[in-house]
Order: structure tokens, then sequence, then C-alpha cells
């Protein structure tokens, strides 16, 4: 039950798609400083990075909203859409990019976590990568922080026992680094990533 909260399933193709970038740029800036990610984002460079998904027909964008406001977002494309960083460790492993859909991220504002919202969202992104026909894996990739991080809150708890809930499993053979500014830094930095599979 996703509790009064409307789901709306959008792909490259469609053209309401790109009438939602601002509103995702903004909750990716929102939900993003938390840890771990301590995104310290710009408005400019997200809805330049958004543009992937607009410009990718075969993408898939899975928004939330209540009433007319954006409260979360899942978002995946086909992994040859993707940049170099993201395609390298399975390029390097032997694997097919043209057969792996990758997800991007699923976000939400705390308000409206434990509404069975990320089930939709994963629900969403997996029937389009199956309906499109051509996958054999789908994968997401999360940031992976010293378990004594400074910034890490007492009370956090990491989502890979949801992940694995959801039947994904962690590749640690499949890592990678991507760069952004952190809240404390004064410019970007690479941050180690690990993926996560799970077979279609």
């Amino acid at each position: 039950m996703t509790h009064g909260i409307d789901i709306e399933v959008l792909s490259g193709r469609d053209a309401g798609l790109a009438a939602a970038v601002p509103a995702l740029a903004r909750l990716r800036i929102t939900v993003f400083r938390e840890f771990p990610y301590l995104y310290d984002g710009d408005f400019d460079y997200e809805t330049n990075y958004l543009r992937t998904y607009t410009a990718c027909a075969d993408s898939v964008v899975v928004l939330a909203r209540d009433g007319e406001a954006v409260v979360g977002a899942s978002t995946g494309l086909p992994l040859v859409a993707e940049t170099d960083e993201f395609k390298a460790p399975f390029v390097a492993a032997g694997l097919d990019v043209t057969r792996t859909f990758y997800c991007g991220e699923s976000i939400l504002l705390p308000a409206y976590r434990g509404r069975g919202i990320y089930k939709a969202f994963f629900a969403g992104r997996e029937n389009h990568a199956r309906a499109l026909g051509r996958f054999e894996r789908i994968v997401l990739c999360a940031v992976e922080r010293a378990a004594d991080h400074p910034r890490r809150p007492p009370d956090y708890v990491p989502l890979d026992a949801v992940w694995q809930r959801f039947g994904y499993h962690r590749r640690a053979d499949l890592v990678t680094t991507f760069e952004w500014k952190d809240l404390d830094e004064t410019s970007a930095s690479p941050k180690r990533m690990v993926f996560w599979e799970k077979a279609l």
C-alpha cells in the first residue's frame, strides 16, 4: 500500500518526463545530502545530469506524488546509455553491457518512508526493464562509506537487507568510483561504489 501517494511510471518517450526534471533535480539535492551520500548538490548540474534520462527512449522514471508535489523518484536506463565509469566494471568482467539495465537511484523524502513506496519503485523499474525484452540482469550501485565515518548517524541502517529482500546480491567484483563534492569538501573527490545485481 502506498497510502494515498500516486505512482507514475514515465519513460524517455513520455513528454511529461522533461516537465518533471526541475522537481527531480531539487529532490535529488535534498535527499542526497543525507548519509551515506553527503552530496553538496548543484541545481544546474542536476538538470544537466537528468537529460541522460530524457534523451534515452528506454529510460524509466517512477515518480511518487503527493498531490502535485514530487516526493520520491526512482530511475533506470540501459547501461549502455550511462557514463564510462559505470560501464567499465562490466566490460572488465566480460559482461555484456547491452544486456544490463542500470538503476540510478531510489530517493524518497523522510516523511514518506515506510509506506510501501520503495516496493513500487522497484516493481516499476523491473517491469519496465523486462518489457523491453533484451536484458538479462538489472543492477544498482551504492556508495560504500567507512564504518567509522564521522558523519555516520548513530541510528544509520544500510539498505543491504532491503536490496537482498528484493532479490539483489552484492557483486564485490564490480566496483567503480564516481566523483562528487561532499558537504564538508571544497572540491569533488572520488567515492567507491559497489554494484548489486538481480537476474531478469
